[in-house]
């Protein structure tokens, strides 16, 4: 799932490539993807592209004056800027991955796509981005929050930390290969209790998270799109690395599994050296 630096430097892209040009043709092939109608995909056709940044892992594509598109590229949703399109014709209905294609007057553009049969892309034409539910309901941004209120949200959210630091209601941009890292750098395990953190460990864990986010924000923007996912694999010290030497102390990196997703951690540097139960209600074992 693209993430906060991912979002970032797709933001940043657009910004160098698109913003200033003009909307020539807004396409929607998964009509499933596509979550409001007023305004109506036809009211940007002729629109300039005044901006683009985001809000956590949402992007916002800025059109015109009142206009934006506001996409979140969920589990397994990408852009892929195209410097000209093979052909002119409109998309039909069920056109592949492609769920949108917003053509640009310069004959460029870009396509928003999404593998697998679970589609869960979705893109907003709004007024005004606080109209998503999504982006309405975010918790400040984690590049952008104090250490105060950095510490207010976690504690404030009693839960294993590493659901408390991905519920973005606390903290927006965070998500499950970020989270894994920040834990990994600040040396923590993925199932201490933030209601028991001590002042210090709070402090630890900002400093992690602004080291993670941050670094993988400067690795990633200036990037083309189709370079970032393997940017973002290869800075990974634990996530998705499970069976691999731990790059800090050479333990293997251990996996704990869930229904739907899993999370990576080092049990020498996090655990005390003690592995995790692989079961959904696993206890910190100390």
């Amino acid at each position: 799932m693209p993430e906060l630096p991912e979002v970032e430097a797709l933001a940043a892209y657009l910004r160098e490539r698109a913003v200033g040009h003009t909307v020539e043709r807004f396409e929607v092939s998964s009509f499933s993807a596509l979550k409001t109608y007023d305004p109506p995909a036809t009211a940007i056709a002729g629109l300039p592209i005044t901006s683009a940044g985001r809000h956590g892992k949402f992007l916002d594509v800025g059109l015109g004056d009142e206009i934006h598109l506001v996409v979140h590229l969920a589990r397994a949703g990408w852009l892929h800027y195209r410097d000209a399109f093979k052909s002119p014709a409109p998309l039909k209905p069920g056109s592949g991955p492609i769920a949108i294609r917003v053509r640009l007057d310069d004959g460029s553009g870009f396509d928003l796509t999404e593998a697998g049969t679970q589609k869960s892309l979705a893109a907003y034409l709004v007024r005004d981005p606080a109209e998503v539910p999504g982006v309405s309901r975010l918790g400040p941004d984690a590049l952008a929050v104090s250490r105060d209120e950095f510490a207010e949200r976690i504690k404030g959210r009693n839960g294993q930390v590493k659901g408390v630091l991905v519920d973005q209601e606390v903290l927006a941009g965070i998500g499950n290969a970020y989270s894994d890292e920040i834990l990994h750098v600040a040396k923590m395990s993925p199932f201490a209790l933030t209601g028991k953190l001590t002042d210090e460990q709070i402090d630890t864990l900002y400093a992690a998270m602004r080291e993670v986010e941050n670094d993988a924000v400067a690795r990633s923007v200036g990037m083309k799109a189709a370079e970032l996912k393997g940017e973002k694999r290869a800075g990974l010290r634990v996530h998705a690395r499970t069976g691999l030497p731990c790059p800090v102390c050479g333990d293997t990196v251990r996996e704990v599994s869930f229904a739907d997703k899993s999370l990576q951690y080092c049990a020498t540097c996090q655990t005390g050296g003690k592995p995790l139960a692989d079961r959904r209600l696993s206890k910190l074992i100390r």
